[in-house]
């Protein structure tokens, strides 16, 4: 593995410990952390092609695993789809790879991005911070997985409004003071090449 590939799956794990769990912004998100069950991805992809290639792949390599030793996947693209418009399009994509690889109804996909925006609000609105990871990253989980965290979490609809809330309370300061950015010396690829090609999948155990 690259020193910058390591990099980019150490800001996300950072970022995963003190904003997803340590703000509770997913109640589910602690328990397979604990266990060891999310697998982190980094893909060297320059191109939407190139990374709908890689989230194939991680999509049949999640089905293949018992959800006991990988239960859901991050597919981190540090240095792909930088702009939320266009991010925002492939996980559209994404949807459609699902349905063509017969996965829809077994599995979901979750957009995560540096600059997300919910619909509705400002830029620089602190809610949509609740979605902003360091690097544009899609979350790939597991439909059985998702139902059983509702069934134990029966007021499951209150968690974004809570969210809301927690990130009001917070305030950009705070955010800033959790340290879950980007290192510096990311994204893996300093600039664009004038023909990308696809590029590997840099992967981490389990």
């Amino acid at each position: 593995m690259s020193p910058a590939a390591q990099v980019v799956m150490d800001d996300t794990r950072v970022w995963l410990e003190r904003a997803v769990i340590g703000l509770n912004l997913c109640p589910f998100a602690k328990s397979v952390h604990v266990k060891g069950q999310i697998h982190y991805a980094v893909s060297l992809a320059q191109t939407s092609q190139a990374l709908l290639e890689d989230l194939e792949s991680e999509l049949k390599d999640l089905v293949a695993h018992d959800p006991s030793v990988r239960d859901t996947t991050l597919l981190i693209a540090p240095d792909c789809l930088a702009d939320f418009l266009d991010f925002n399009d492939f996980v559209a994509l994404a949807d459609d790879a699902l349905v063509d690889l017969e996965l829809d109804g077994v599995l979901q996909i979750a957009g995560l991005h540096p600059d997300y925006q919910f619909a509705g609000t400002r830029a620089d609105d602190i809610t949509n911070f609740t979605n902003r990871s360091p690097y544009p990253t899609l979350h790939l989980l597991r439909e059985d997985s998702i139902d059983r965290a509702v069934d134990a979490f029966p007021q499951a609809e209150t968690i974004y409004k809570r969210n809301m809330d927690t990130m009001e309370k917070l305030g950009p300061t705070g955010w800033v003071a959790l340290g879950v950015g980007r290192s510096t010396g990311c994204p893996v690829h300093q600039s664009a090449s004038d023909a990308p090609v696809a590029a590997p999948v840099v992967k981490a155990a389990p």
